[in-house]
């Protein structure tokens, strides 16, 4: 009992001195609240205003269809152009997209002859570059479909359905990869603060003098730093993600905070091992530096995981943040149940312990040599 009560006690003292601190408050509320939105908003799902030209060898009924068919508020009007003006005009940026309908293009459709659109894309645009390519192929061959079903209809269809995620809404996506990663960074941040606060302001010493052990010590840092970032992931998950986002929230709630707390229990102890051997805040910031990019890069947030290396697969299962990407989308996005995130739930508290092990007797070494 005396155990429960000295980890209570040093926690509580903890959650006072975060409290004390303006600038990881502020921290904490930026990271959840408008780190969350605008990481999600910046990048824009549809084009706006885009600038396009089009050069009409074949001045068709078709080949007007296709040119009409590009409309406000995603396109300007698009601008006529002779073939000889295409090159300068994408040199001056005017144009981002500029497409060349050849001679003899319905003809050759109508036929059923194999023939070509060329579309010119200015990349160093990327945002618009990277959405448009797409839309764009897809209004052609939509325009193209339309005409030739009624000359002569088609045999068969394709009709494509989007699951969990119907319009492709980028926020969807971005706003729940940008909460774990703020999960992670917060969850390092907080508790390798603590304890170089610990030591700079001296305090360190007196824990040394009183009947607390290491364990005692370290067992309250992280919960006490857990239970911030887990208070604070609640908000951002109603408030800002379904409030503000509109995102919609398949799964249960409470399956994935027992996932977020197993996690916390890995990140926070892997950040009091960085506090143990950084000598100060810069140090610890470096340290937080090299360790937490990786972490999020190839955990699969950004990039699925199928895609990368076989190595870099096998390695990157001893990261929590691979585990906590894998069940939160499942359950967030897909609805999955208890039984898809049991096994990333033992690997999280498998990958925990160890780090909580190795940091225990990295801890309990850093207070001798205090």
């Amino acid at each position: 009992m005396q155990t429960f009560l000295n980890i209570w006690r040093l926690g509580v003292k903890e959650l006072r001195g975060l409290l004390r601190d303006p600038l990881l408050i502020g921290l904490i509320i930026y990271a959840f609240t408008l780190g969350v939105y605008i990481s999600s908003t910046a990048t824009p799902d549809t084009l706006n205003r885009t600038t396009i030209a089009v050069v009409d060898e074949d001045n068709s009924q078709l080949s007007g269809r296709l040119t009409d068919a590009f409309l406000p508020p995603y396109f300007v009007k698009p601008e006529l152009l002779k073939l000889h003006e295409v090159d300068d005009a994408l040199d001056r940026g005017t144009y981002t997209f500029a497409i060349v309908i050849p001679r003899n293009f319905q003809r050759d459709i109508l036929y059923g002859r194999s023939t070509d659109i060329q579309l010119n894309v200015d990349a160093t645009r990327m945002s618009q570059a990277f959405i448009g390519n797409g839309h764009i192929q897809q209004i052609l061959q939509q325009e193209i479909q339309k005409y030739y079903h009624q000359t002569s209809p088609l045999p068969a269809s394709a009709v494509v359905r989007n699951r969990f995620n119907p319009n492709l809404t980028r926020a969807w996506f971005g706003s729940v990869v940008q909460l774990i990663d703020d999960i992670t960074m917060l969850a390092i941040i907080l508790t390798g603060a603590a304890l170089i606060r610990e030591r700079e302001n001296g305090t360190l010493e007196h824990l040394l003098v009183m009947p607390v052990t290491a364990f005692e010590i370290m067992l309250s840092k992280v919960w006490s730093m857990a239970l911030i970032v887990l208070l604070a992931t609640g908000v951002s998950l109603y408030a800002v993600i379904e409030g503000v986002l509109g995102v919609p929230i398949e799964g249960s709630i409470s399956i994935f905070f027992i996932g977020v707390a197993l996690h916390l229990f890995a990140v926070t102890s892997l950040g009091i091992f960085l506090a143990c051997i950084a000598r100060n805040m810069p140090q610890l910031g470096i340290m937080i530096i090299l360790i937490l990019i990786p972490m999020q890069l190839l955990s699969g947030g950004v990039t699925p995981r199928e895609s990368m290396p076989q190595v870099v697969q096998f390695v990157m299962q001893a990261a929590p943040t691979t585990h906590l990407v894998e069940f939160s989308q499942a359950i967030l996005y897909r609805g999955a149940g208890l039984r898809v995130a049991a096994v990333s739930f033992v690997k999280l508290f498998v990958i925990g312990s160890a780090l909580f092990f190795f940091s225990l007797m990295r801890f309990r070494k850093t207070m001798v040599q205090s």
